[in-house]
């Protein structure tokens, strides 16, 4: 465990760098560049306000404002965004980077770093971006926003020991890239959060305890559609299986390193 801390320190400038070129060749030929990742999930709240709001605005007591539902959808896609990508990332990532695995030695811990990295840099983007949008939608921020710092490196934990594992099953069982986006797509509608929980019949309800975003999800809206301190119960629950999660992707990513790279 030690020893890939320290080789991330020792290659430290390699995961900074391959960051900044990922981004750079991402948007080299764009015209508006970085914006593209703002865009993107601005507009799929702008879809699905314009769509859903007027039904669902209702069921959102507590929050005076006629954008409501608007600020709730953000809220929960900010937490949403940050899991399928770490996740939707390394499924795929050693099957893409088979060939720098293969010529270069280097620790492989830099690669899910990387993708740690830019992921968290997208996702402070879109947080600066919904915060603009906050203002022009006249809600008011408060110092409860601090608990994202917390909340957020618990969702990199979750997502990382997961698709951890799922990337090192992944190379070698290709079905494992072909189910898992099927599963996130099931699993982000059976997550509040384009809808509220309390639409959900009480009778059914208890199975949102079985999906570990929920209680992610409904601390991102606590916090930034209502201003309060997340309901931690959950979520230390959720951080002490992510926990689980990380050391089991740890381990399991040492032990397949080297047949990882034969079988690529």
């Amino acid at each position: 465990m030690f020893g890939m801390f320290r080789s991330l320190w020792e290659f430290r400038h390699f995961v900074l760098s391959s960051i900044r070129n990922e981004l750079v060749s991402r948007f080299a030929r764009s015209k508006l560049g970085g914006l593209w990742m703002i865009i993107n999930p601005l507009a799929q709240v702008a879809i699905y306000a314009l769509i859903l709001s007027n039904v669902l605005a209702a069921k959102l007591p507590g929050i005076d404002n006629q954008y409501a539902y608007a600020i709730y959808l953000m809220a929960g896609l900010l937490a949403w965004t940050l899991f399928n990508e770490i996740i939707s990332r390394c499924l795929n990532l050693f099957i893409e980077q088979g060939n720098l695995m293969k010529k270069m030695r280097f620790p492989r811990v830099t690669l899910p770093t990387i993708v740690v990295g830019s992921s968290v840099l997208n996702n402070i983007l879109l947080f600066i971006a919904m915060l603009g949008v906050f203002a022009l939608l006249g809600h008011q921020f408060s110092a409860a926003m601090l608990w994202l710092i917390p909340l957020t490196l618990i969702v990199i934990e979750l997502a990382l020991g997961i698709g951890l594992i799922l990337g090192v099953m992944n190379v070698f069982l290709r079905d494992v890239g072909q189910v898992i986006p099927i599963i996130l797509q099931m699993l982000f509608w059976f997550t509040p959060i384009v809808y509220p929980a309390s639409i959900i019949p009480e009778a059914y309800r208890h199975w949102l305890s079985l999906n570990p975003m929920y209680s992610l999800t409904d601390a991102y809206q606590q916090v930034l559609v209502y201003g309060n301190t997340p309901q931690w119960k959950g979520v230390v629950v959720i951080a002490a299986i992510g926990l689980l999660f990380a050391g089991a992707s740890l381990f399991m990513f040492r032990r397949a390193s080297a047949e990882m790279v034969d079988a690529l």
